[in-house]
C-alpha cells in the first residue's frame, strides 16, 4: 500500500465526517426555526383572536357599516331622481330638472347630427359611472326658448350646471 493513497482515502473519509455532521447540525438549525415560527404564527392567532373582540375594533366596524348604509340610501334618492342614467327631457320639464340636482349635465342636440349621436354614446357610458350627476339630453329644435338663452350656437352643445 501506497503511504499517500491511504492519507489521501483517510482525508475523504475525514471530509465526508466533517461534512455530514455540517448536515445534521444545519438540519437541526433549520428544524429549530420552524419550530420558532410556528410558535410566533400560533401566539399571532391568539392576539388576532383577541383583536376581534375588542370594543374599539368593533365600534369602528358599527361605524364602517352605518357609512356604507348611507351612502346606499343616498345612492337609492339620486337614481330616485334619476342619475344613474342618460335620459331625453322636454322644454317644461327643463328647469325643474336642473334646479332639482345639485350637478346637471344638459346636452342639447339635433336627432340628425351624426356628432350629437357620438356625444349621446359617450354622455351614456359616462351616466352610469358618475351617480353624483344627473345626465339629460334636450332636442334643440323642440326648446327654442332655453336655446336663445343660453347661447347655444353649434351642436352638439354640453352645458354643466352646479
Amino acid at each position: 500500500m501506497d503511504p499517500n493513497s491511504v492519507k489521501s482515502t483517510l482525508s475523504n473519509l475525514a471530509f465526508e465526517n466533517v461534512m455530514a455532521a455540517a448536515a445534521r447540525d444545519y438540519k437541526k438549525e433549520m428544524l429549530a426555526q420552524e419550530k420558532a415560527q410556528s410558535s410566533t404564527s400560533v401566539n399571532q392567532e391568539v392576539d388576532l383572536d383577541e383583536l376581534m373582540d375588542h370594543p374599539e375594533l368593533e365600534k369602528l366596524h358599527a361605524d364602517r357599516i352605518a357609512a356604507l348604509k348611507k351612502e346606499a340610501e343616498k345612492r337609492e334618492a339620486l337614481k330616485r331622481q334619476g342619475h344613474g342614467e342618460y335620459r331625453e327631457i322636454s322644454e317644461g320639464d327643463f328647469l325643474g330638472e336642473v334646479t332639482g340636482s345639485e350637478k346637471v349635465v344638459c346636452h342639447f342636440y339635433h336627432k340628425e347630427f351624426y356628432r350629437c349621436k357620438v356625444m349621446d354614446k359617450h354622455l351614456k357610458a359616462l351616466a352610469s359611472k358618475h351617480l353624483d350627476t344627473k345626465f339629460i339630453k334636450l332636442d334643440a329644435e323642440n326648446a327654442p326658448f332655453f336655446v336663445t338663452k343660453l347661447a347655444v350656437k353649434t351642436l352638439p352643445c354640453v352645458l354643466i350646471f352646479n
